[in-house]
C-alpha cells in the first residue's frame, strides 16, 4: 500500500537524510518542516488548528492513539473496541501497552457494526476505533456514529485512515474531523500520500492529548519528547511536506479519481468473467478467485494477497496503470 515517491519528495527526502525531527531544538529548519506537515494534514482531514507529528507509519500512529487514551483514562483496567476489520496494528499496540481490547463484528459490507460497538463499550472503556479506508476492502465506517457512541461513554474516538485519508476528501464520505467527533487520527503520507517510506502521521484534535505522550529528555537541548520513536530520520518528515505542497488538493483529487475508476473498470472486468467481486469503495478490489489461478498469479510474479476470507486482494496505488490490470487479465484469461 505504498507507491513510488512524488519526484519532489524524493529531492526533499535525500537533503535532509541525517536530520533528526527527534531533537527540534539542534535541528530546527526540520522541525520548521514538520510543523508545516501537521499542518498540512490539518488541512486534508479538515483540522483547523491540528496538533501531532510525522511517525515512522500508521502502526506507530495507532500505537501512540491508544497510549493518550490509556494516559488520559481515569480506569485502571483500560479497554479499546476496535471492529474485526481494524488493522493487525491495534493488536500490537494493546499488546505492548497491557490494555484489554475488544473486536466486535462487522455488518454484511464489511463495515463496522454500531450496534456491536454500543453492546461492547463499559465504563472502562477508553477508546472507541473506526476505520476510514480498511485494508482488506477499502470500506469506511460510519464514523459519525461510532464517535457518538464513544462520546456518550466517555471514551474517546480514533479514526484509523492511514491508507484512505488521501483519497477521502475527493468521495464524499464523512471521515474527517469536521464530520464526525474525532479525537486522534492515523494518516499517512507514504501511502496515497506519495511521501516517501517513513512518513506517517498522527493528528489529535487538542494539544493536552500530545502532552499526555511526552516524556522527560533531560540530556537533549529539547527537555521532552512526545514521538513513540527516538531519533528520526528528517527524509520522511521533508518528503511528506514535498508531495503535499506539489499534490494538495488538485493533484490529490486527479489521482483518486483516475485510480477509482481504474478500480470500477477492473472490478466489472473481473465480474464479467464470472468471478465474484467485492464493489470496490476506494481503489481496491477484492475478487474471490479459484485457489488454483491465485497461486498459479503469484507464481507468475504478481503480487497479490488474500484476506481473511480468501479473496484475492488487488490495490490499485497510484502506480498502477490500465495497461497493468490489463496485462494481469490476459493471465488470468491464459491460465483460466
Amino acid at each position: 500500500m505504498c507507491t513510488r515517491p512524488h519526484p519532489a519528495a524524493r529531492k526533499a527526502a535525500e537533503r535532509f537524510l541525517a536530520a533528526n525531527p527527534g531533537d527540534p531544538a539542534t535541528y530546527g529548519t526540520v522541525a520548521e518542516l514538520e510543523a508545516r506537515a501537521v499542518s498540512l494534514l490539518g488541512q486534508v482531514t479538515e483540522l483547523p488548528s491540528p496538533n501531532g507529528y510525522v511517525t515512522s507509519g500508521g502502526t506507530e500512529a495507532n500505537i501512540q492513539a491508544i497510549r493518550a487514551a490509556r494516559n488520559l483514562a481515569e480506569t485502571d483496567n483500560p479497554q479499546v473496541v476496535a471492529p474485526e476489520s481494524a488493522h493487525f496494528s491495534v493488536q500490537k499496540a494493546t499488546n505492548v501497552l497491557g490494555v484489554d481490547v475488544e473486536f466486535v463484528p462487522t455488518d454484511d459490507d464489511d463495515r463496522a457494526d454500531p450496534d456491536a460497538t454500543r453492546a461492547a463499550v463499559c465504563e472502562d472503556t477508553v477508546l472507541v476505533i473506526a476505520v476510514a479506508g480498511t485494508t482488506e476492502y477499502g470500506r469506511v465506517d460510519p464514523i459519525p456514529a461510532l464517535g457518538e457512541i464513544a462520546h456518550t461513554a466517555g471514551a474517546r474516538l480514533h479514526v484509523d485512515a492511514a491508507w484512505g485519508g488521501f483519497a477521502l476528501p475527493f468521495t464524499g464520505h464523512d471521515w474527517s474531523f469536521a464530520d464526525a467527533p474525532v479525537d486522534t487520527m492515523t494518516i499517512d503520507p507514504h501511502k496515497l500520500g506519495q511521501a516517501p517510506v517513513p512518513a506517517g502521521g498522527l493528528l489529535t484534535r487538542d494539544a493536552e492529548t500530545m502532552d499526555a505522550l511526552a516524556v522527560d529528555t533531560p540530556y537533549l537541548e529539547t527537555r521532552s519528547q512526545a514521538s513513540l520513536t527516538g531519533t528520526r530520520s528528517g527524509a520522511g518528515v521533508a518528503g511528506a511536506v514535498a508531495a503535499m505542497e506539489a499534490l494538495w488538493p488538485a493533484g490529490y483529487r486527479e489521482e483518486t479519481e483516475r485510480v477509482l475508476a481504474e478500480a470500477r473498470w477492473f472490478a466489472g472486468e473481473l465480474d464479467a468473467r464470472g468471478y465474484d467481486v467485492v464493489a470496490p469503495e476506494l481503489p481496491l478490489v477484492a475478487v474471490d478467485l479459484p485457489e488454483r489461478l491465485f497461486d498459479a498469479l503469484r507464481e507468475e510474479g504478481w503480487r497479490v494477497s488474500r484476506t481473511r476470507r480468501g479473496e484475492a486482494r488487488v490495490v490499485l496505488m497510484p502506480h498502477v496503470t490500465r495497461e497493468t490490470l490489463r496485462a494481469f487479465l490476459d493471465d488470468c484469461d491464459r491460465i483460466a
